[in-house]
């Protein structure tokens, strides 16, 4: 790993459907092997299945469910005198929605419908409901920072 300078960032482009640039990273998170048509045809099919049973815009609907989803605090590890302390520190907004997305999809691919579609516009209703496992895993977050609240000063 290189000291010099840290990676740029690559700008991503907007998706076929919608031009957003969050619904295109999450099918980037979503695709295996390289098959993004795949993941396309999962996300769009997730979208469609939501328009049907929510009758709102799916796009909105998912940025929603992100806001739910996401982060403020988590722990860290951080060793101070051969003791390791989880250190709550706050999120960057880069970072909290890149757990968003790798949250979601690890619990809609834990949910036991038929087909990912399913599962995913599942965990998704769920998610803007303030519900189901992702949101779930976000207040575990929450509540293991507020436990350890009494190392922040070891905050780096």
């Amino acid at each position: 790993m290189s000291r010099r300078h840290s990676a740029e960032k690559r700008q991503v482009l907007g998706d076929a459907k919608f031009g957003d640039l969050v619904v295109t990273k999450f099918m980037n998170s979503l695709m295996f092997h390289g098959k993004k048509s795949a993941a396309e045809r999962i996300t769009y099919g997730a979208f469609e299945l939501i328009q049907s049973k929510a009758g709102r815009n799916p796009v909105e609907l998912f940025h929603d469910a992100l806001e739910n989803i996401k982060p403020n605090v988590e722990v860290r590890s951080r060793r101070v005198g051969g003791a390791t302390y989880q250190v709550p520190v706050e999120v960057r907004a880069e970072r909290r929605q890149a757990l968003a997305i790798r949250w979601l999809i690890s619990a809609a691919r834990a949910r036991n419908e038929n087909t990912m579609v399913e599962r995913l516009s599942g965990e998704l209703l769920d998610a803007v409901n303030n519900r189901g496992s992702a949101v779930k895993k976000r207040e575990d977050t929450h509540r293991m920072a507020e436990a350890n609240r009494a190392f922040s000063h070891y905050r780096w």
